[in-house]
């Protein structure tokens, strides 16, 4: 009896297994398509796109380079003629570059792209060594570069600047003599040296000499202005690296960094130098964190400087006089604001000509210029306002008092993050619009202001590049139209844009949707949200540059649709729709992205609902993890790169900036440890054991958190890497693998190769 029962288990167990349906192998087809679309390929299918203009000593002449069909064109404009032409003869120079260096270079990929024209003289560098090639006798000889000389060389030429022993030091170039202005500096407390964020020591060789020398000349050469840093109280990070190509033990590296509430800082002090007397004065400002100073400090004449400074929690910004003979100091204006000013969008020029002040402020609900007189500190006027948002200053007229700067958001029924460029006078009127295509326009004048290049485009506009005449906008020359043939042969398709309303069903909010290449609406997609909710950025694509070159179109290409969204509390809108992040990061417009992704799957039935993915990279990896732990039932797989899942242990100027100071309860609510507990899905968890922007035991506490939770997760960690993985095919496969595995239930292709070389030889 029991044989029989054994017998008829066994047969229902194989019937079972013949109905049960089998994991669908992905076609290899797939992996082909989204490596076809990785930026470094994608952008060899696309040519005569964008121009980087170089202009050309005094005149309005300019060059530049372009990836054209021949290969990499050196190409200039004469203003005057409105014509361009090669620089130099492409054949000729290699040629003889050729048999100069014995060796056959391509015409059209030639080994430099920076040139430098010197009347008819084109330089270069090769290997290390610079070249000069005469267009006209088509020679090429060694150029005699000037001796290299360590510090910063003082504006007349006659004396260089450097550090050494911890002090300050300059030299005579002509005599040699070297002067020693400063005797008191010692290790971690000496004059004109700093670390950057990012600057990495050998625990093993602390004295490793890595550091950043800040000088400032006067414009007479006579004084210098530069700091004193104080790390003996600061605090470390520390990174282990393991894996070493000829040392068989782990090696520790540290770096300086503050963190959240932190007390023991790096405090940074202003001093003064005579060059002729020798002597030093202190500015009159206490020490402050360096954290806080945005590192701008520059003579306005031979005996004034400014600089900016923020105050902790960066609710006020400071603009800040220093008279460079006695160093007493004087505060002209600040901005205050109840959440925070924002360092990323802040912005400021003194006119000295004029005593007065153009400063940025979010104070009437938008960013907006302000003037205000120097010596007052009372505002003048203000000189943008409207619901849009100043971006940038290009030119100032100080002549005729004419202001050129680009703004978004102020053309009606068009995508609010699109910039154009407008001309306004100091007292607000006479605001005038100078490209009116409806398209993100990409701005730089030339020296005089009469005339600048416009890179116009949008996601389905290909770039325009344009010379065209300030004072009227009008264009003057096409320069180049990127040519797309290549592109569209492969059935790529330009990205939709859309637009929802938000979740409280009044603001608007926009995003673009991206189709794989083989694209059917027959077929069932999953839906794959690429995110980054930092409030600096805003992460759908503008330009058609950033539409073509985007790792999206890869994920796509696997058999999905992929999504950006960008909601509530990112950047480049009003204050209140900023402000919607501050103190909570934590909700990374959750509720926003999945009303728009609900309102596309019933608009296109070809969305699949009940299989959504995400991923994202560092502030986006915090997101992606996020994402599954506070909305388990929406998301259903998550890729989170180099996240910084607890704000308290990431660098304090971004977090303190967007979260507030002092520390309050909503770090711990908000870090995504305390929500382990509440994973469903499918995460992903990738870290570089070097990186030195968001450290790794972001990820190992994460991963820690989800352990003790009694969670299931994977988790990669990629040696002898930083911040950037974009360039670790291994990492691009794998994420590429989750989202095929977890969210397609398909299987696939076994150890794909990618043959993308991501750097160039």
């Amino acid at each position: 009896m029991k044989t029989y029962k054994f017998q008829f288990l066994f047969v229902i167990l194989i019937l079972l297994a013949a109905c049960s349906p089998s994991v669908k192998q992905l076609d290899v087809e797939n992996y082909v398509n989204a490596e076809q679309f990785l930026p470094v390929n994608s952008e060899k299918l696309v040519f005569n796109n964008y121009v980087r203009a170089n202009f050309i000593d005094s005149t309005s002449n300019f060059w530049y380079t372009i990836n054209t069909r021949k290969g990499k064109e050196f190409l200039e404009v004469n203003m005057e003629t409105k014509t361009k032409k090669p620089v130099f003869d492409h054949e000729l120079l290699a040629s003889v570059l050729s048999a100069l260096m014995d060796t056959v270079y391509d015409a059209y990929k030639l080994p430099f792209n920076r040139i430098e024209l010197k009347n008819d003289v084109v330089e270069f560098t090769v290997k290390g060594k610079k070249y000069g090639f005469n267009r006209v006798f088509s020679l090429i000889a060694e150029v005699k570069e000037e001796e290299n000389i360590k510090g910063v060389k003082s504006p007349d030429g006659k004396w260089t600047a450097y550090s050494k022993n911890h002090n300050l030091y300059i030299q005579n170039l002509n005599s040699k003599q070297e002067i020693a202005l400063s005797s008191d500096g010692m290790a971690k407390y000496e004059y004109g040296n700093s670390y950057s964020w990012y600057n990495l020591f050998d625990l093993q060789n602390p004295a490793l000499d890595n550091k950043e020398l800040t000088v400032e000349w006067s414009p007479d050469s006579k004084k210098i202005a530069t700091f004193r840093v104080d790390y003996r109280n600061s605090k470390y990070l520390y990174l282990l690296q393991s894996v070493l190509e000829k040392e068989r033990r782990a090696k520790v590296w540290f770096y300086e960094r503050v963190l959240v509430g932190d007390t023991a800082l790096a405090m940074i002090e202003f001093v003064l130098f005579d060059v002729n007397t020798r002597k030093q004065t202190k500015v009159d400002i206490e020490p402050f964190p360096k954290f806080l100073y945005s590192g701008s400090m520059e003579w306005l004449n031979n005996e004034m400087l400014v600089f900016d400074r923020n105050l902790r929690g960066y609710k006020q910004n400071d603009i800040i006089e220093v008279n460079g003979i006695n160093g007493k100091t004087r505060l002209v204006a600040s901005d205050k604001m109840d959440t925070y000013v924002d360092v990323n969008i802040a912005f400021y020029k003194v006119l000295d000509k004029t005593r007065e002040l153009l400063v940025t402020s979010e104070r009437d609900g938008w960013n907006h210029l302000y003037l205000f007189d120097w010596e007052s500190g009372e505002l003048k006027n203000q000189v943008t306002k409207g619901n849009f948002v100043f971006k940038s200053l290009k030119y100032l007229d100080e002549e005729n008092r004419l202001i050129y700067f680009t703004a978004c958001g102020m053309e009606d029924e068009r995508n609010p993050y699109l910039d154009h460029l407008y001309v306004v006078n100091f007292d607000g009127s006479g605001l005038k619009l100078l490209t009116p295509e409806d398209a993100h326009h990409e701005i730089l004048f030339n020296k005089t202001g009469d005339l600048f290049v416009d890179n116009y485009s949008r996601v389905d506009l290909p770039t325009i590049s344009v010379l065209r005449y300030s004072k009227t906008g009008e264009i003057l020359m096409e320069i180049e139209q990127a040519d797309v043939k290549d592109l569209l042969a492969t059935g790529w398709t330009y990205p939709e844009v859309y637009k929802v309303k938000a979740r409280d069903n009044e603001t608007d909010i926009w995003g673009v949707i991206r189709r794989p290449s083989n694209f059917s609406a027959k077929n069932k997609y999953p839906i794959i949200d690429g995110t980054y909710s930092g409030p600096h950025a805003v992460r759908m694509p503008i330009s058609f540059t950033n539409a073509y070159r985007s790792w999206d179109q890869s994920f796509a290409e696997l058999g999905s649709i992929v999504v950006t969204v960008d909601g509530l509390g990112t950047a480049q809108r009003s204050k209140k729709f900023h402000d919607f992040s501050y103190k909570n990061l934590g909700d990374i417009g959750a509720d926003d992205h999945e009303k728009a992704i609900r309102e596309l799957a019933a608009k296109y039935k070809y969305m699949d609902i009940d299989r959504v993915g995400i991923f994202g990279h560092s502030a986006g990896g915090y997101d992606a993890a996020r994402a599954l732990l506070i909305k388990p039932d929406f998301y259903k797989v998550g890729v989170s790169s180099a996240g910084n899942h607890d704000q308290r242990i990431d660098k304090v100027w971004w977090n303190e900036l967007y979260m507030g100071f002092p520390e309050g309860p909503e770090y711990e609510q908000q870090a995504n440890m305390s929500k382990a507990a509440n994973l469903k899905g499918k995460l992903l968890l990738i870290h570089g054991d070097m990186d030195n922007n968001v450290n790794p035991i972001e990820t190992i506490r994460m991963a820690n958190a989800l352990m003790e939770a009694n969670r299931d997760f994977d988790m990669l960690i990629i040696p002898n890497k930083d911040h950037n993985l974009y360039d670790h095919k291994f990492f691009t496969r794998k994420r590429w693998d989750y989202f095929v595995k977890n969210l397609m239930g398909a299987e696939p292709p076994t150890n794909y190769e990618i043959g993308v070389k991501f750097k160039q030889d």
